[in-house]
């Protein structure tokens, strides 16, 4: 009931799907005897994705959490194992086309291989299930089996954990699976902006040294002002999934499956 919930409500507070309802309730309200009302809610969105398109706030805000964990340097001597955390393909659209569908958090899986060449001896996990609410067959961890016999590396040294749909479930079910011992470091594998919430995840599920390896950037560490071609629905987009961080983080923190409300080195 929480992981529906939490999909549920996550999509109802997200910023764009706010600003469509209030558009949507404030046109309906204008053929009513409260147009007033109407016309100000009307006015109230168009004011507020004026201001998106000029003020990077979704920049600001993934910039803070990208910086928090920086990009790890030097690498450790040796590592005992490597957890990759799913974000980086979509899995409905790979069954539809019959052909792995790789999305923005790509690096993921190009840090995998990467770094299973650097630490031959190295433990792989990834874990990735599926975060739809229509239950699948077909899971993330499927599409990487694919990606990754087609990039020449052999799946087979991979351990996968298809059932894992949130960060906490990442957490959770990969220590279970390959039960970590006390000393053992592992890195740990995400895009950078959701790096925070899922080392506190870990730690809240007893990683005891788990090495943040951050990648797939979407920032300079910083954001700037200014409107261009294309600004407001990138700028919409980057609001939309800061939010969504910024609100696990919380929410998180709240339900105690984190260490702490904003997980530092």
């Amino acid at each position: 009931m929480t992981f529906i919930t939490s999909k549920v409500l996550g999509g109802l507070l997200q910023p764009s799907n706010l600003l469509l309802l209030t558009l949507v309730l404030g046109a309906v309200l204008l053929w009513t005897r409260w147009r007033r009302a109407g016309r100000w809610l009307v006015t109230l969105v168009v004011v507020a994705l004026v201001a998106v398109a000029f003020v990077p706030v979704g920049g600001w805000l993934i910039a803070t959490l990208e910086r928090r964990f920086p990009p790890l340097d030097p690498l450790p001597a040796a590592v005992d194992g490597i957890v990759v955390l799913g974000g980086a393909t979509t899995p409905e659209l790979t069954v539809h086309w019959r052909q792995p569908a790789l999305n923005e958090g790509a690096e993921r899986i190009t840090a995998l291989v990467a770094l299973a060449r650097r630490y031959p001896n190295a433990k792989l996990v990834f874990s990735g299930g599926s975060s739809s609410l229509t239950a699948s067959a077909w899971r993330e961890a499927d599409d990487v089996r694919l990606v990754l016999n087609e990039l020449g590396f052999d799946p087979a040294r991979v351990i996968f954990d298809r059932e894992a749909r949130n960060t906490v479930e990442n957490a959770r079910f990969v220590h279970a699976l390959v039960k970590p011992a006390p000393g053992e470091r592992w890195l740990l594998v995400t895009s950078a902006f959701h790096m925070p919430r899922a080392v506190g995840c870990f730690r809240g599920a007893g990683w005891s040294d788990i090495i943040p390896y951050a990648v797939d950037f979407r920032t300079f560490g910083s954001a700037r002002l200014g409107v261009g071609l294309g600004a407001l629905g990138s700028r919409l987009r980057a609001l939309d999934d800061a939010v969504h961080e910024w609100a696990g983080l919380i929410a998180y923190r709240i339900m105690r499956r984190t260490d702490a409300l904003f997980p530092a080195p």
